[in-house]
């Protein structure tokens, strides 16, 4: 498990069929330290299925769903997609607090990440599931399909945090997206972000994602997004290029340790 997953134990598997609990149960194999949620008319089979582990209820599952979006940080669910967005919906607020939310066809062929695949780490949570049961992970962010660099996961798993709008995430990832350039200017923390993370892939870096260790090459009419790994605060940013960038920088902040 990454550094960039959620933990086990703030997983929550649901399931709602005599078919579905079987596979739940490879699920939680998986994933050991997870909570499987069956209907109580299925308390044997979830018992079976994951010993000491399940938790049976009475009455509707759209009852438990307010529970489980404020208690786990992941849902990994049997339940057809369709159902999973009626369910969830009502309950929903924003990305950034949102659970990742993974959807699974009882036959286990596909694992869908349906909500938070980013920040609330369904993607890499779905990719961890299909691995485990031999299903195909359908990942449909933008970045996962292109193969291109995630914005809002950029060093997450080494600690790193970042500081910019949420328009300027939104900017700086469409330009990373569309192959439009992109200056990614690093004056600290590892080099190793992009490779083996959660964030990289076993390709190169996007060829319009040029890297940069001075701000002074960053071209405020040329690059559409800036990434600055820095320590420094943004007023060491000269203001001319602070207002230039305005609306689409994102800052990263590694580990002081890191230094």
């Amino acid at each position: 498990m990454t550094d960039t997953m959620i933990a086990d134990t703030r997983i929550a598997i649901v399931s709602i069929t005599r078919h579905g609990i079987a596979l739940a149960g490879k699920i939680a194999h998986a994933l050991p330290g997870a909570r499987l949620f069956a209907p109580d008319k299925f308390a044997e089979l979830a018992e079976a299925a994951a010993p000491g582990r399940a938790t049976v209820y009475t009455g509707r599952t759209a009852e438990q769903i307010p529970a489980l979006i404020t208690g786990f940080d992941g849902i990994v669910a049997v339940v057809s997609l369709g159902a999973m967005v009626r369910l969830l919906a009502p309950h929903l607020g924003d990305k950034t607090h949102d659970p990742g939310v993974v959807v699974l066809d009882e036959g286990g062929r596909f694992a869908i990440p349906m909500l938070s695949g980013h920040l609330g780490g369904a993607n890499a949570l779905a990719a961890r599931v299909a691995d485990a049961i031999g299903a195909q992970p359908v990942l449909t962010t933008a970045s996962d399909a292109r193969q291109s660099l995630a914005v809002d996961l950029l060093g997450r798993e080494l600690g790193w945090h970042f500081e910019a709008s949420k328009a300027a995430v939104v900017a700086a990832s469409a330009a990373v997206v569309n192959d439009e350039p992109v200056a990614l200017v690093q004056e600290a923390g590892s080099t190793d972000w992009w490779r083996n993370h959660a964030n990289g892939r076993s390709n190169a870096v996007p060829a319009n994602i040029e890297i940069l260790t001075d701000l002074a090459a960053v071209d405020p009419q040329r690059h559409r997004g800036v990434l600055w790994i820095t320590h420094r605060p943004l007023s060491a940013l000269p203001a001319t290029l602070q207002s230039a960038i305005a609306g689409r920088l994102v800052v990263y902040r590694p580990q002081e340790d890191a230094r």
